[in-house]
C-alpha cells in the first residue's frame, strides 16, 4: 500500500514525454529556387517577345462542315444489312418494270381462265340459265325391330309383378321348404313376400346364378330338385 505525501509538500509526478516531435521545415531549397529564377529573368530583356499568329483563310468558315451524327453499330449494322438485300434483290432484276410486267400477265392470266371457264358451263353459250342439278333425297330404310334382349336369368324367369299358374307353382314348391315362404298365399301374384321368400331361399341354400330375388334357371332347378316328390 502506497504511503500518502506529507502534508504541504507537493506531490511528485512522472514527466510526460511528447508523442509527437515537430520539425522544422527546411526552406533553404525554396528560397534558392526563388534566386535562380530570379536571376535567369534578370539576364532577359524586359517584356516578353511577340509571336505573330497566322489569319485565317477567307471563306475557311464557310467550307467548315458540320460532323456527321455518330450512328450506333446496331443500327449501322442493320442498314448494311438493309442495302446488301436490296442489292441481292435487285440483282437478280426484279426491278420495278418486271414487277409491274409480271402483275399484268397474272391479270391476263386469271381473266383468261375465267372467260374458259364460263365457255365450258353447259347452256351459258345459248344465253341459258344454269339449272340447279335435282337434289337427292335419302331413301328411307325401313327400320327393322332389335330382337328382343335374352333374359339373363335364362327363358321362363319369374320375379315381382308377374303372375299366372307359374307363380302359383313357385308358391306351392316354396311351402314344402321349412321357413322359407311360412303361412305364404298361393294366389298366383309375385308379390313383395314371394320376393322375399325367394330371396331368402338364394341365400340359405348358396344359389348365387340368379338375381337377389328373382326365380330363374339356376333358382327353379335347385327349387324343383328339392321338391320334386
Amino acid at each position: 500500500m502506497s504511503t500518502p505525501p506529507a502534508p504541504g509538500r507537493p506531490e511528485r509526478r512522472r514527466t510526460l514525454e511528447p508523442t509527437r516531435v515537430l520539425r522544422r521545415r527546411r526552406t533553404e531549397a525554396l528560397a534558392q529556387l526563388m534566386r535562380e529564377h530570379d536571376e535567369a529573368m534578370a539576364g532577359m530583356p524586359e517584356g516578353y517577345e511577340d509571336v505573330v499568329l497566322p489569319r485565317p483563310v477567307p471563306g475557311a468558315e464557310d467550307a467548315t462542315q458540320e460532323l456527321p451524327p455518330v450512328v450506333p453499330r446496331r443500327t449501322r449494322r442493320r442498314a448494311e444489312e438493309r442495302e446488301r438485300a436490296q442489292a441481292a434483290v435487285g440483282g437478280f432484276g426484279f426491278g420495278p418494270n418486271l414487277r409491274r410486267a409480271a402483275v399484268v400477265v397474272a391479270v391476263g392470266a386469271a381473266a383468261l381462265v375465267g372467260f374458259g371457264s364460263a365457255l365450258l358451263l353447259p347452256g351459258n353459250a345459248q344465253g341459258e340459265e344454269a339449272r340447279p342439278l335435282p337434289s337427292a333425297t335419302p331413301t328411307a330404310v325401313p327400320s327393322q325391330s332389335a330382337p328382343a334382349a335374352a333374359d339373363p336369368d335364362g327363358p321362363g324367369t319369374l320375379r315381382e309383378g308377374d303372375s299366372g299358374p307359374e307363380v302359383t307353382d313357385l308358391q306351392e314348391r316354396l311351402l314344402r321348404i321349412p321357413d322359407v315362404y311360412k303361412d305364404g298365399a298361393t294366389s298366383g301374384s309375385y308379390d313383395t313376400a314371394l320376393t322375399e321368400a325367394v330371396a331368402r331361399f338364394q341365400l340359405w341354400y348358396g344359389i348365387r346364378g340368379d338375381e337377389n330375388g328373382v326365380y330363374g334357371d339356376d333358382t327353379r332347378k335347385d327349387l324343383e330338385s328339392r321338391t320334386a316328390s
